[in-house]
C-alpha cells in the first residue's frame, strides 16, 4: 500500500509535484504562496517562492521592486539610504541632500573629507590658496573677499613690511613718518635702545632717544653744560651764541633768577643790575 504524501493544506497528492517542506509538513506551491509568501511593499503583490525577496525594516520587496525612488535604479546590490518613506541610491541622496563643493560644484559625498566656512563647503583637495594654489587643509588661512590665502602667501602679498628689516609685520608695530616698523626694529639711531612707547625725536629723519639727541645735537647750557632739549616742557634763554636752561639763567654773584629781567653780561658771566652796579 502506497504511503500518503499530500499537501498539508489542500490535501492533494504531492507525488510528481514541486513542494516546499515546512516545519508542520509539506505544502504544494500554490498553498505555500497563499499562506506563507509576503506581500511586496511596493507593488502589493505576493512575493512568490521562486522570486528573490528583499527585506528592509519590516518591509518586503520583489527584487525588481526594490528601486531608487528618484532614478528608478535597482537597489538590490547597491548601497542606499532611506529618507522618510523613500529609498534613495547614494547618487540621488547626495545630489538632493548633500552639500556641493563651491569650487568644483560636485557633490561632497558623505564621509569624505571636507572643509566648511561661512556657510560654504569644499572638498578638502579643492580648498586651495588663491596665490600658491596648494591645498590649505587644516592650516590657518585668511579670507580676502572671495579669495582665501595661506598665511605665508597672505603676508607676502598684503602684509606691510618693516622699513628697517623688510620683513612682514604680522602683529603689532610702530608707525613713524607713515612707515611701518617692528617694535624691536624701531630703535635709537645712536644707542639702539627700543623707542616704542618712549619719548624720542629725530634728526635728518633718523629717530633718536632724548639722551642721544641731547648729547649729539642739542644746545648746551652755558651754566650747567647739560643739553637743552626742550622736552618735558623745558624752556631756555638764548643770548648771542650762548644758551641757558630757565632754572640755570641766574646772576653769577647772587644767584637770583634773571628770567624776564634785565641783566648785564660780564665776560663769561651774567649779572643782575644790582650786582653789576657793585663792580
Amino acid at each position: 500500500m502506497t504511503e500518503c504524501f499530500d499537501c498539508d493544506n489542500c490535501k492533494e497528492s504531492l507525488y510528481g509535484r514541486k513542494y516546499i517542506q515546512m516545519d508542520n509538513g509539506p505544502y504544494c506551491i500554490p498553498c505555500y504562496d497563499a499562506h506563507f509568501a509576503n506581500t511586496c511593499d511596493e507593488c502589493k503583490e505576493l512575493i512568490g517562492h521562486d522570486c528573490r525577496e528583499l527585506y528592509y525594516e519590516d518591509r518586503h520587496y520583489h527584487e525588481h521592486c526594490f528601486r531608487c525612488f528618484r532614478c528608478d535604479r535597482s537597489l538590490a546590490d547597491e548601497p542606499f539610504t532611506c529618507q522618510g518613506e523613500e529609498l534613495l541610491c547614494n547618487d540621488c541622496y547626495c545630489s538632493e541632500f548633500s552639500s556641493k563643493c563651491i569650487a568644483c560644484e560636485k557633490t561632497v559625498m558623505p564621509g569624505s573629507r571636507k572643509l566648511e566656512y561661512n556657510g560654504q563647503t569644499w572638498h578638502e583637495h579643492c580648498f586651495i590658496c588663491s596665490s600658491c594654489q596648494q591645498p590649505i587643509g587644516s592650516r590657518s588661512f585668511i579670507p580676502d573677499k572671495n579669495d582665501y590665502y595661506c598665511v605665508p602667501c597672505y603676508e607676502s602679498k598684503f602684509a606691510p613690511r618693516c622699513t628697517r628689516c623688510k620683513k612682514t609685520l604680522t602683529k603689532g608695530g610702530v608707525t613713524y613718518r607713515d612707515e611701518p616698523w617692528h617694535k624691536e626694529c624701531f630703535v635709537c639711531t645712536g644707542c639702539k635702545t627700543p623707542l616704542a612707547g618712549q619719548q624720542f625725536t629725530s634728526q635728518d629723519d633718523n629717530p633718536y632717544c632724548i639722551k642721544c639727541f641731547g648729547n649729539l645735537y642739542a644746545k648746551k647750557c652755558s651754566a650747567c653744560t647739560k643739553p637743552i632739549t626742550g622736552f618735558g616742557g623745558g624752556k631756555y634763554v638764548s643770548f648771542e651764541d650762548r644758551h641757558w636752561h630757565h632754572n640755570c639763567f641766574n646772576c653769577a654773584r647772587c644767584n637770583t633768577s634773571l628770567v624776564g629781567k634785565g641783566f648785564i653780561p660780564d665776560n663769561n658771566e651774567i649779572l643782575c643790575r644790582d650786582c653789576s652796579g657793585d663792580l
